[in-house]
């Protein structure tokens, strides 16, 4: 904590966004761009502003104080809600939120928050449009099953579905070429290796560099690993308790679920990754781990191969390090 530093703990809704200092100081403003500007009022080089991620809630106050030159941390809120709990506070309210987060911006190590460039966020919006298009057509297809089992379906309402599951079609068509092209113009080398390794293809290749900002945002593989909740956590307390280890699940779900869906592939074409699955297995470790540790060498691999400007070698071995 630098003491020259005033923090401010930001907690938004929808309507509105409730602030308090260090000095104490309780203010509220409309989550609009008239409050943005009020707000910002309060602040000076030696501010620094602390919110939780809160969907979408809280972009355009980033984005605002981002270009205004203000200090700015947004933190995970699971981070925040057990930080809440340790207080032991039983009182819930926006403006008790605040004087909360204001107490945890200072006694945390915080990260400054950089914000997305706009090709990263119309890539982040395409695959959150196109995540609802593929559920929105797997709905379909279920239903034109569904007719179909009946035996006598409607004409009028299986031509409805298909024309309805034509046009879905042709919007994911569009959407996945936009996304390929704006991948290709920022980050075109870097999907191109990823592409070279084996269990990775052009879809998940395109979503790593998407959900990872093109793994400009990470200094390691295991930083990246603990980002996409694939860190093992350990139970174990004096003698009675001594659970097993399990993933934290404390990080970027739709990562965790490309990466769990690609394991299947890598244990087959990938060599390292095929060997941690087998030995997992040989040792009596359940098949769902095994997975799991694929999931953890391949991201790892990505990393590597997207920071290094190589492609792949299935040959290549580390240099053990000397002490």
């Amino acid at each position: 904590m630098n003491k020259d530093t005033k923090y401010f703990g930001i907690d938004i809704s929808h309507l509105v966004f409730d602030v308090t200092d260090s000095d104490g100081n309780y203010h509220q403003f409309k989550n609009n761009n008239s409050g943005f500007k009020k707000f910002t009022k309060l602040l000076d080089n030696e501010s620094h502003c602390v919110m939780e991620a809160t969907g979408y809630y809280h972009y355009q106050l980033a984005y605002h104080l981002l270009e205004s030159g203000i200090r700015l941390s947004v933190e995970n809120p699971l981070s925040i809600k057990r930080f809440i709990q340790m207080k032991l506070s039983k009182i819930k309210t926006d403006k008790s939120d605040s004087k909360l987060i204001c107490e945890y911006a200072k006694q945390v190590e915080l990260k400054l928050w950089k914000g997305n460039t706009k090709a990263e966020l119309e890539c982040l919006q395409i695959t959150r449009t196109l995540s609802v298009y593929t559920k929105q057509s797997t709905m379909l297809k279920n239903k034109l099953h569904g007719e179909a089992v009946l035996g006598a379906p409607s004409k009028s309402v299986v031509s409805s579905l298909k024309r309805s599951l034509k046009q879905l079609e042709k919007e994911i068509k569009k959407l996945e070429d936009k996304l390929l092209d704006l991948v290709k113009q920022s980050h075109g080398d870097v999907l191109t290796r990823l592409e070279s390794i084996p269990g990775i293809g052009r879809k998940t290749a395109i979503m790593l560099v998407v959900l990872t900002g093109g793994f400009e945002r990470f200094t390691s593989g295991s930083e990246l690993c603990s980002y996409a909740g694939l860190t093992p956590v350990i139970r174990q307390s004096g003698s009675s308790i001594n659970g097993r280890a399990r993933i934290s699940k404390i990080g970027n779900q739709k990562l965790r679920n490309l990466l769990f869906m690609c394991s299947f592939n890598a244990c087959k074409y990938n060599k390292a990754c095929r060997e941690i699955y087998e030995r997992l297995v040989a040792k009596g470790k359940s098949k769902k781990l095994a997975l799991i540790a694929v999931c953890n060498k391949l991201l790892k691999q990505a990393f590597a191969i997207a920071k290094s400007g190589l492609i792949y070698d299935a040959t290549y071995k580390s240099t053990p390090v000397k002490n």
